[in-house]
């Protein structure tokens, strides 16, 4: 592909992790399965509120990056690996440019089949 002019799409998947360790153990596991292309890690504080009570804490946030047919996979793989009982899941389509693009879909391609 062209990378003057063609945009590939692909799908970031916005959540955070209690701790370091645990955003590394989740983001090795989601590469490990090919369900993403690359996850970005940045230490955040987060304040919300949770059962009624104004909190705030200390997280790891990470930008997840894949393609959009692997994000209902990856979405089941969240919900079963993550360390919160009400981990936060929020995804948007983006455009990028062809030559990262066609490197992602090669990222999350299943390899032998």
């Amino acid at each position: 592909m062209d990378d003057k002019g063609s945009l590939s799409q692909l799908v970031l998947v916005l959540s955070t992790e209690v701790d370091q360790n645990h955003a590394e153990a989740l983001a090795n596991s989601l590469l490990e399965r090919r369900l993403v292309a690359c996850v970005s890690l940045y230490p955040v504080q987060s304040h919300y509120r949770w059962q009624g009570k104004l909190e705030k804490s200390s997280e790891v946030q990470l930008l997840i990056k894949t393609t959009p047919d692997r994000l209902d996979a990856l979405l089941v793989a969240m919900n079963e690996l993550h360390s919160y009982d009400t981990p936060e899941l929020i995804h948007w389509r983006a455009s990028a440019s062809a030559a990262y693009g066609d490197w992602a879909v090669e990222a999350v391609a299943s390899q032998g089949f």
